[in-house]
């Protein structure tokens, strides 16, 4: 059973993380449902295990939090779906290189409902357009931009953080940051694609391809 939670507004970083662990507890000890949490966070930055100080280039700028998850820094703020991802990896198979590739499926076949063709990249964490609008790079390959971010902890085999999706944030807003310590690439957003998606198309979009990856699962409730 996945209990799906979709709270309105913003959710500070605080609340979030105290919900995150006390929930990713009680699933390890079977005491309640694995939980996928759809979300937004005023403007902040995080920091993952292997964040870099000189990749915090505007640190007065907003709030910054040591997120305990993999990766380097990343932003959130609104316009920005984050699914916080509360699933029990133990009975999943055991294999975290498995779940983050399922989760990296789940990002792509979501931007396919877009029509967006989601890649992933070798020594880049995330999920990728490219842009062939823009000019090419120095070796001749296709500009691409960052559209979704991906960092986990797991817990006794419970996962905790997750993924989170540029619908329409503030771009100018990662300029504080070097987004996941790379440089030499972009941000984007469905938004700057082009495309009119609200928050709510990408939440459908969301849920059915997580039935598609991961399986069916349960109504969702409100917060």
């Amino acid at each position: 059973m996945v209990e799906w939670i979709n709270s309105p507004g913003h959710t500070s970083y605080e609340d979030a993380l105290a919900f995150m662990e006390a929930r990713s507890n009680a699933i390890a000890a079977g005491e309640a449902d694995e939980c996928i949490w759809l979300l937004e966070h005023p403007p902040l930055y995080t920091a993952g295990t292997s964040a870099q100080p000189e990749d915090l280039t505007d640190p007065d700028r907003f709030p910054v939090y040591q997120a305990r998850r993999g990766g380097q820094y990343t932003y959130h703020g609104p316009g920005q779906r984050v699914a916080y991802v509360m699933l029990d990896v133990g009975r999943r198979g055991r294999d975290v290189r498995v779940f983050v590739q399922q989760l990296e499926g789940w990002i792509i076949d979501m931007l396919a409902s877009f029509n967006l063709r989601g890649h992933i990249r070798e020594g880049r964490v995330g999920v990728w357009i490219e842009r062939p609008d823009k000019p090419a790079l120095p070796d001749g390959q296709p500009a691409e931009d960052k559209i979704a971010a991906i960092g986990i902890r797991m817990r006794k085999w419970v996962s905790f953080h997750g993924i989170s999706i540029n619908v329409e944030p503030d771009l100018e807003h990662f300029s504080g940051i070097v987004p996941c310590g790379i440089s030499d690439h972009g941000v984007t957003s469905l938004v700057d694609l082009g495309l009119p998606v609200t928050m709510d198309d990408v939440d459908v979009a969301l849920r059915q391809s997580f039935e598609r990856v991961f399986g069916p699962c349960p109504a969702e409730t409100q917060s």
